[in-house]
């Protein structure tokens, strides 16, 4: 397979998405797309459990994705999932089932991080990118805001309203009245209110429409002579006055009107309707740029070694005034003891070391809440914040490593024995240990090794006769890694004179 082609899914609240892109001279170009109207929302009952049928759309629709990348390198391709699998309470148990079936892992993005990589992607196809630019994307269970500059976002926002999920509430069967449309176009605005100030306050040059509503608007305003280009105040209120005319979904007809688009219909446009009537709008441009071109942008910087995550992991550390010297030497001793127990950690793409790493950075975050029980704190932080480029997935595995990185391991014990997780723990806990006086002196004499179900600590003796603090929280580490049934021994040993210098060299 040619290695510089790589793949975006967008398993949307609407539709499902394959974009497959080829990488020429850092700039991408699409190849080849399919899109599957799978209406996830559709199938969230009001208990927030994804029904059966719903479940069976999605996984149908992932394994027709699944033929056409199934040979492509695991970082070629990256598979993100929105709103409806953000609050469906049997998400995780449909997951699993997605992930076999596409063969990728699939990541649950929050709704911020879903804005970024929306403005990634409209960015990158405006003729002007340098304008400030609001961005609007009316998805299937959520719509995002975000203005943004020159390919940087400035404020994001992602709102709990979509074409599916009002279509549903507001239009039962199709039907458009009065009553109906002037309530889903008010609830929306309610919505909406909540950041109308702010983003005023900060002001655009243009407004545009991106993803699946407004191609839809665009498409009947212009093809049905109601609007001059885009999408207009007047255009609305034309398409408006049709609807109600029409009374219902199936009544319509207008050129343009895609028959999978039909059903979301009506709660796309109130939620425009909406937009327009709260933002002051009157003309909107469209792009061809959306989540799934921001993904494959946003897999491109990590494809070239620029991850966003990098970036915010710096940022992290300096809103929340970490202690950097002693982050990076806390970091570089837990590199050098996950690297003892297992070497295929050394590979520049290896995940698992940067997660260790990005964790050794941003553990003692919650030192900036409050010293007592910090680490609950930095895993709070870590688990809940805005953090560009990461899942929710990746927060939170973010989260469980700095939280179990002092205290008691049984924090964590739900976690798989064969996990990697407890590999990137224990390197995170020992380096901690070994460094709490904070004197700087780099990677100790102190060795790992894997041993049936556990693991063996072997420490220079003369080292550790020096440093009975640090010999009493090995012997705590002991006790806490028995407990949950993965043994860790201390075991001391006459190093020969040179050893010490080597392991320092590490």
């Amino acid at each position: 397979m040619n290695r510089e082609l790589i793949a975006a899914i967008d398993l949307g609240s609407n539709s499902f998405r394959l974009q497959i892109g080829r990488i020429v001279n850092d700039q991408i170009y699409p190849l080849d797309g399919i899109k599957e109207a799978v209406r996830l929302a559709a199938g969230l009952s009001p208990e927030r459990m994804l029904d059966a049928a719903a479940q069976f759309r999605g996984i149908s629709a992932l394994r027709c994705f699944n033929e056409r990348i199934r040979d492509y390198p695991l970082d070629a391709v990256r598979a993100v999932a929105t709103n409806t699998l953000r609050v469906a309470k049997n998400a995780p148990h449909f997951l699993v089932q997605a992930e076999a079936a596409l063969g990728f892992p699939i990541e649950v993005i929050a709704g911020r991080e879903e804005a970024r990589l929306i403005y990634v992607g409209v960015a990158h196809t405006l003729p002007n990118p340098h304008k400030q630019q609001l961005v609007v994307d009316i998805g299937g269970g959520s719509t995002e805001f975000v203005i943004g500059k020159s390919f940087k976002p400035i404020a994001l926002e992602s709102l709990y309203m979509g074409c599916v999920s009002y279509s549903l509430k507001h239009f039962p069967n199709g039907r458009i009245d009065k009553r109906g449309l002037r309530e889903a176009e008010l609830a929306a605005q309610k919505e909406i209110q909540t950041i109308t100030h702010a983003y005023r306050e900060i002001g655009w040059e243009e407004a545009v429409g991106s993803s699946g509503s407004a191609k839809a608007l665009v498409d009947i305003l212009e093809l049905n002579g109601l609007s001059d280009g885009g999408i207009t105040r007047s255009g609305l209120e034309r398409l408006r006055n049709l609807m109600l005319k029409a009374g219902s979904v199936d009544n319509l007809q207008l050129e343009g009107l895609r028959p999978d688009r039909l059903p979301v219909l009506p709660g796309g446009f109130a939620i425009m309707w909406a937009v327009f009537q709260e933002l002051g709008l009157e003309r909107m441009a469209f792009s061809e740029g959306a989540l799934r071109l921001g993904v494959l942008y946003d897999l491109l910087g990590r494809y070239h070694h620029h991850d966003l995550r990098d970036a915010t992991v710096s940022a992290f550390v300096e809103r929340y005034g970490v202690d950097l010297a002693h982050a990076r030497e806390v970091a570089a001793t837990a590199r050098a003891f996950l690297l003892q127990i297992d070497p295929a950690a050394a590979d520049d793409e290896s995940i698992d070391r940067r997660f260790l790493e990005w964790a050794a950075l941003l553990h003692e975050a919650g030192v900036s809440v409050a010293h007592s029980s910090y680490h609950k704190h930095s895993a709070y932080i870590l688990g809940n914040a805005d953090m560009p480029g990461f899942s929710r997935m990746d927060q939170g595995r973010l989260a469980r490593i700095v939280l179990a990185h002092r205290g008691k391991l049984a924090r964590v014990v739900g976690l798989d024995p064969e996990s990697a997780e407890w590999r990137l723990i224990l390197s995170l806990r020992l380096a901690v240990v070994v460094h709490r006086a904070r004197d700087g002196r780099g990677v100790p004499p102190l060795r790992l090794k894997r041993e049936g179900r556990g693991y063996v600590a072997i420490a220079d003796s003369e080292w550790l006769r020096n440093l009975p603090l640090t010999a009493s929280a090995l012997e705590e580490e002991e006790r806490q890694w028995q407990a949950i049934g993965q043994p860790l021994k201390l075991r001391v040993e006459r190093a020969p004179a040179r050893s010490a210098a080597g392991i320092q060299g590490a």
